[in-house]
């Protein structure tokens, strides 16, 4: 059956909605008697290792809902996970909607996000907040910085990377599995590498709410931050200690020969290979071949070194004479050049060749 057949009627198509809970309060319950008694959604309820001091509130949502449990907490992306798993036995196709525990997604947005997925089922449907009104500080200032590292990171603009709640059909399910994280990073991960496989993104506008100061997430700023920003962390620390490399060596040539440009194209070819390195095992964790990867990436780095001796040449004769500092200005200005077109051209997963994506 084609796509737009099964789209004429979405009525035919089942909904299921996943929800991940960790220690929560009595709002679940209202969460999943609200979706049971106004829709005929199926939800997926995993207890992730909240413990014996939370049995009372999940056993009045176990009748409800395909319950699921982890014996301790693994995290929210684990419990994701397990869901997907399970949802990956049931007959296709149906959507998938996500949404939290804690009653900070209304029914109507849970609805809305179900409804756009069936009209552009190709994409990952978001449903993003306004951040109007009163919004804890936390909240506003965390989505404003990861948006924006988001954006430098996949290259692609979301107004709001930190919404749960998210839908997709479910022949995407074995993408969202291959996703790497276990905990809160696996949101931010699914984002990326979205972005990489060429999958759009749908967003809906919905309400933003927040009980009190939110105070009932459990997500840490801190553990959970370098989690979420662990690829451009890693890009960074590969870049960073590449161009130690690079400085090192462009130092010693430039002494040796007191020659500028040699000097910086010896060091650039040396520290580029050790940095092609780097980033195709441990930042892409790139599978495809090594040799057409290796001839992008070197035209790349070709490229970036005609720009760099260049601009290098140009800001010693003319701007500031200290080849030293020059080289750091030359470095830091190119490296946004170099993250993005690593990410889209030389790294990126090819749609439809190593993950199904939709």
């Amino acid at each position: 059956m084609e796509w737009g057949d099964i789209m004429a009627d979405t009525n035919q198509i089942p909904v299921y909605v996943v929800i991940p809970a960790f220690e929560p309060d009595e709002k679940l319950i209202s969460v999943v008697n609200g979706i049971t008694e106004e829709t005929d959604f199926r939800i997926i309820l995993v207890n992730d290792g909240s413990g014996a001091d939370y049995d009372g509130i999940f056993s009045q949502c176990k009748d409800k809902t395909v319950y699921l449990e982890h014996e301790k907490n693994r995290g929210k992306g684990a419990a994701l996970k397990t869901a997907f798993s399970y949802l990956k036995e049931q007959d296709s196709p149906f959507v998938v909607v996500t949404a939290d525990a804690d009653g900070q997604h209304k029914l109507s947005d849970i609805i809305c996000v179900s409804e756009a997925v069936s009209e552009r089922p190709e994409r990952l449907t978001m449903g993003c907040r306004k951040f109007t009104g009163e919004i804890p500080l936390r909240s506003r200032f965390g989505n404003s910085v990861t948006k924006y590292v988001y954006s430098f990171a996949a290259g692609v603009k979301v107004s709001d990377t930190q919404t749960g709640l998210r839908g997709f059909m479910s022949d995407k399910l074995d993408f969202m599995l291959s996703v790497s994280g276990e905990r809160y990073e696996y949101e931010m991960n699914m984002l990326l590498e979205c972005a990489r496989a060429g999958t759009g993104f749908n967003e809906v506008p919905i309400e933003t709410v927040y009980i009190g100061e939110n105070e009932t997430s459990h997500f840490h700023p801190l553990a959970d931050s370098v989690r979420i920003y662990r690829d451009i962390i890693k890009f960074s620390c590969a870049s960073f200690v590449s161009f130690i490399v690079d400085y090192l060596l462009y130092t010693v040539f430039l002494l040796l020969t007191k020659n500028l440009i040699a000097s910086n194209i010896m060091a650039r070819v040396l520290s580029a290979s050790f940095n092609f390195t780097m980033n195709k095992r441990y930042v892409f964790r790139n599978k495809d071949k090594l040799l057409p990867t290796a001839v992008k990436y070197f035209a790349l780095a070709a490229f970036i070194l005609a720009a760099n001796t260049l601009i290098l040449d140009l800001l010693v004769k003319f701007v500031i004479p200290n080849e030293f500092i020059s080289k750091i200005i030359v470095e830091i200005l190119l490296f946004m050049l170099s993250w993005t077109v690593q990410r889209t051209v030389v790294f990126r997963t090819r749609k439809g060749k190593d993950r199904n994506v939709g």
